[in-house]
């Protein structure tokens, strides 16, 4: 796992990719590129996809305005690029009350 350090260097002064896929949930769900920055910076990884390819990917969680969102992201750091996956804010019919566990789906 790459550490906050590391991500924290990429993104502001590295490059950063926005897959397309990412910038139409954001458009969706009306998340702008300075919360998902801010997420990324400040947020808590909750989970990482060490199988994920090309490169391993992070669940982040994190707060603007108190509202909770997730931010799924990769890093390559030999290349110093952050790659924007997608952008979401957690509910409760998903989600436990801290938006970080995900409740048991039947």
């Amino acid at each position: 796992m790459l550490p906050k350090n590391i991500i924290s260097t990429i993104l502001k002064h590295g490059t950063i990719v926005w897959h397309k896929h990412a910038l139409e949930r954001m458009m969706r769900r009306g998340i702008n590129k300075k919360t998902v920055v801010t997420i990324l910076l400040s947020g808590e990884i909750i989970k990482y996809y060490t199988d994920d390819k090309p490169y391993p990917s992070y669940l982040f969680f994190g707060r603007v305005d108190n509202e909770p969102y997730h931010i799924v992201a990769a890093f390559d750091a030999e290349q110093k690029t952050g790659f924007i996956i997608t952008a979401y804010q957690p509910d409760l019919k998903h989600f436990q009350n801290d938006y970080k566990t995900r409740k048991n789906e039947k």
